[in-house]
């Protein structure tokens, strides 16, 4: 069985650095807030271009804490209007119901599966404050349009980063787009943690003292609360490791686009629509993602043909129980994807040999 990702083998290319630094912060006895966290945070901002970087328990919480921090700087307010991807992962979605923000739903451009920039602004009502841009699959938004739009309605603009680490348009990362970006370093991201682990980027010297107190329950100082805030700190081994990590992070995503190009160039099947991908740095490639009307039936194909396959993802945040209120919306391009995509098997550790044959599996596939 081809693997859809395996986290042990692309681990184990890092595994001596790992225990090394990990036997560093238990010899050290500080595991909380310490050195590691901070040189990661400094690494990580300077990767993403950035003034900031503040490490959070996970990629929830890195939106989350944004939007509460818009909120205690008085950018935002209960019932404001958040602009959000209908087809995104139900996170994004999360983080804005937390604050008691309103999550508008729009339908995304079907060909990068983005936010689509006139959607998106024909969406715009007096109340909204925020557009929520997610980098889904690993390929960048289309942030100069979306921030033209931001730009003339006064919006702020936040990045779901999630998928997205180190892509780039222009030479500008994403991460370095937006007024603040959320992170993941979730072990199964292009720059995974080993645990959960998160971050935010951001230029903004307020949104980052705000959300440094945010993160440790309110405090800048021990034991002197200036917000009723929350325990969401990045531990000193998952900073390590993740420190370890993003040394190696660009000669992986180099590795994926050699495995997404031999997909883009080989598989050709009517019956499988292959994502596009017209500017090759915009795109990290965290998943492959293809789209066919009888995707039950492809991934059954490939499951006998000993790759294995993942849906990402299989109900779309309206129709999810989470927000029944919601179930009789109708986004006909998000269900429709929801229905027909298919992630197959992709990671920096995957070989050629390997590629071509999920190749060969896709395009034997009768449809």
């Amino acid at each position: 069985m081809i693997s859809f990702l395996n986290l042990k083998a692309i681990n184990a290319v890092n595994r001596d650095e790992l225990i090394e630094a990990c036997t560093r912060v238990i010899d050290s006895g500080w595991y909380i807030t310490g050195n590691e966290l901070a040189c990661f945070e400094n690494d990580f901002a300077r990767y993403c271009g950035t003034s900031h970087c503040i490490g959070v328990a996970n990629g929830l919480d890195a939106l989350t804490l944004t939007l509460r921090a818009w909120k205690e700087l008085g950018r935002l307010k209960e019932g404001d209007e958040v602009i959000v991807p209908a087809n995104t992962y139900i996170a994004s979605i999360l983080a804005i119901t937390e604050n008691r923000l309103i999550p508008v739903l729009v339908e995304p451009d079907e060909a990068s599966y983005n936010l689509c920039p006139l959607k998106a602004e024909a969406a715009i009502t007096p109340k909204t404050r925020v557009i929520l841009a997610v980098h889904l699959y690993g390929q960048l938004a289309d942030m100069p349009a979306l921030l033209e739009v931001a730009e003339r309605h006064n919006l702020l603009v936040l990045e779901d980063a999630a998928q997205a680490h180190g892509a780039s348009l222009d030479g500008r990362k994403a991460g370095n787009w937006g007024d603040a970006a959320g992170f993941s370093f979730y072990p199964g991201k292009n720059l995974g943690a080993l645990g959960d682990a998160g971050a935010i980027t951001t230029s903004d010297d307020d949104l980052a003292q705000t959300l440094r107190a945010l993160r440790n329950y309110g405090s800048h100082e021990k034991y002197q609360n200036l917000y009723q805030g929350v325990n969401s700190r990045l531990d000193e081994i998952q900073a390590a490791m993740l420190g370890v990590k993003l040394k190696y992070l660009d000669k992986q995503t180099a590795q994926r686009r050699q495995i997404a190009n031999l997909y883009l160039e080989g598989i050709s099947n009517s019956a499988i629509q292959l994502p596009c991908c017209p500017n090759p740095e915009q795109h990290v490639w965290h998943l492959f993602v293809v789209r066919s009307q009888q995707r039950d039936a492809l991934q059954q194909h490939l499951t006998e043909a000993g790759v294995q396959t993942l849906i990402h993802y299989p109900i779309p945040p309206h129709l999810q129980q989470a927000y029944a209120q919601w179930n009789g919306r109708n986004y006909p391009l998000t269900e429709a994807m929801h229905q027909q995509v298919l992630s197959l098997p992709m990671g920096p550790t995957m070989s050629a040999d390997d590629a071509q044959a999920v190749v060969r599996a896709c395009n034997q596939w009768a449809g």
